[in-house]
């Protein structure tokens, strides 16, 4: 089975050290959605609503672009920035995607259905 991939996930660090850890990611972020085949986003940003918390965000276009990422030193470096704070928790998670739509329809509504691949109800 094929299709996009996302990743989603979080790190929480002290508050007073979060925006650093961030601010250091900012070249290898460019660097991963330069460099790599099929990355269309990588990002790691501050959470607005939480001051300790970092939230990353990476959307590749297959399979194989995300296990040859799993490979590239564009992954080591920032693991070794995030690995040399305390971590005071997190996650992160996988998701296959397969299917694709804008989230306003061709009538111009916000809708949760993906109108080129369901009828109409």
């Amino acid at each position: 089975m094929g299709g996009m991939i996302a990743i989603l996930g979080y790190i929480d660090v002290d508050p007073s050290v979060r925006d650093g850890v961030v601010t250091s990611t900012a070249d290898l972020q460019r660097a991963t959605m330069v460099d790599e085949p099929g990355c269309v986003i990588y990002t790691i940003a501050a959470d607005p609503a939480d001051p300790g918390r970092i939230r990353i965000v990476e959307l590749w276009e297959s399979a194989e672009a995300l296990d040859a990422h799993f490979q590239h030193p564009n992954l080591v470096a920032p693991g070794a920035v995030m690995r040399a704070v305390e971590r005071l928790g997190g996650t992160a998670m996988k998701y296959r995607i397969d299917a694709v739509d804008p989230v306003r329809g061709p009538d111009g509504q916000v809708s949760s259905r993906f109108w080129s691949t369901e009828p109409n109800p």
